[in-house]
């Protein structure tokens, strides 16, 4: 599975090795059979004698350029370069995606959680491949292609300042960032169709139906982690989000979405930052 044709010594393994790749359709390659490995049931969680650490940032291509997000310019409103501008953003936070969901599998391998954890954030790493690789084939069509504006490198922070706490990447990544796609994406879904493009409205009707189940599965092992530990989940979350993500959660929310995702409003209309 890796570039010597070789499988992984284990999904730990296997994940370092999706996160550090630089060239993305190796990325998604690598995920795909990982996944496929781990389902045949031929991979363990981890080696016994250990593995190598993951990756501290994920491999990336020289394209797109990387700025800081106060540096990134005005993204293009309407038109084909608005419509390009916008799937160009949306690929580049499913990339994200991917690296961040693969760096909890792999970071998190030494954690005592069922088997069933990682069946669920594999099942994610490989639904994110299919996301990126699906707005990646959509520039193409456009006659654009992944790379050709800059991107910032904003989200990867949620995975540094989460690195050792399990559940505050729970909290951060699905429970936050996911869950925002929940809101945001319906609207879009709408705008997309007015403006007539179909195409780019399946793909985002397949992101948005993806996207609850990943929050469901953040709420569910988040709910898992805090009742071994007899703490309540909605303080808990309020703490650990207060603590690792920057300013409040912006209005307006898909209650009904999270509600259906097992994300109650009592986790998250506390942090609503205040509008006006």
């Amino acid at each position: 599975m890796d570039l010597e044709g070789h499988a992984p010594a284990s999904l730990a393994c296997g994940a370092r090795r999706i996160v550090a790749a630089a060239d993305l359709d190796e990325k998604i390659r690598l995920s795909h059979a990982t996944a496929r490995a781990w389902f045949a049931r031929t991979l363990s969680v981890r080696r016994r004698t250990g593995a190598a650490a993951m990756p501290d940032q994920p491999g990336r291509p020289e394209r797109p350029v990387l700025l800081p997000p106060r540096d990134m310019p005005k993204r293009a409103a309407g038109g084909r370069q608005g419509k390009i501008a916008l799937i160009h953003s949306l690929a580049h936070i499913e990339l994200n995606a991917v690296d961040l969901t693969w760096d909890l599998v792999g970071r998190f391998a030494d954690r005592q959680m069922p088997r069933s954890f990682f069946d669920d954030w594999v099942r994610v790493g490989l639904e994110e491949a299919k996301h990126f690789s699906l707005l990646r084939q959509r520039l193409i069509e456009l006659d654009s292609h992944y790379g050709a504006l800059p991107a910032h490198h904003g989200l990867w922070e949620a995975a540094e300042s989460t690195g050792d706490d399990l559940a505050a990447r729970l909290a951060v990544i699905p429970l936050v960032l996911e869950a925002r796609g929940l809101d945001i994406t319906p609207p879009m879904i709408e705008k997309t169709l007015a403006a007539g493009d179909r195409e780019t409205a399946a793909i985002l009707e397949i992101i948005y139906r993806d996207e609850k189940r990943h929050v469901a599965f953040g709420a569910k092992w988040f709910r898992f982690i805090c009742d071994r530990d007899r703490q309540d989940p909605e303080k808990r979350f309020q703490d650990l989000v207060r603590r690792h993500f920057k300013g409040g959660l912006k209005p307006p929310f898909n209650d009904r979405a999270r509600a259906e995702a097992g994300l109650t409003p009592g986790f998250y209309r506390p942090l609503a930052r205040l509008i006006g």
